[in-house]
């Protein structure tokens, strides 16, 4: 994202306007865009200020906002439960739809994660394939034996 421009180029901007320069005369002395100029001209007369508009969106708690009391309570109830389910149940009790990934970060803006207790078991490996050949003091190592060959 684009920063602002300086309050000071800002001010001379306006000042040059304010002296009875064009806009576009403006912007080709301060080298900026001719919009840039216009709308710092307009914003000086308009607000009567030159400080720049905050940037990005504004603050909020977006879709999920007016839902957070429900979605709390259900986690409460249920702390394991999935994200999906919680979508499925938001969708089902007030027919709002959201990507579960929308969930998982208004409940982590409101303080709420889940971790996996030590007390839960732990998953089991996946499968291993064991060597075809027994790797012993005389015999190469797979990896010395391709790159002989290559």
């Amino acid at each position: 994202m684009g920063k602002p421009y300086s309050i000071d180029l800002r001010e001379r901007i306006s000042v040059f306007v304010a002296r009875g320069g064009s806009r576009r005369e403006a912007a080709r002395h301060f080298a900026v865009s001719v919009s840039t100029a216009v709308r710092i001209a307009a914003q000086a007369a308009e607000r009567g200020t030159l400080a720049p508009l905050r940037l990005g969106r504004p603050p909020g708690g977006g879709k999920l906002a007016p839902y957070m009391e429900f979605l709390i309570e259900i986690v409460e109830a249920v702390p394991d439960i999935a994200l999906t389910e919680l979508a499925a149940a938001l969708a089902a009790e007030h027919g709002v739809r959201v990507h579960p990934s929308s969930i998982s970060r208004a409940l982590t803006r409101a303080g709420i994660t889940y971790k996996k207790s030590r007390s839960r078991p732990r998953s089991a490996p996946g499968p291993r394939s064991a060597p075809s050949a027994p790797i012993g003091p005389g015999t190469p190592s797979r990896a010395c034996a391709r790159s002989r060959t290559g």
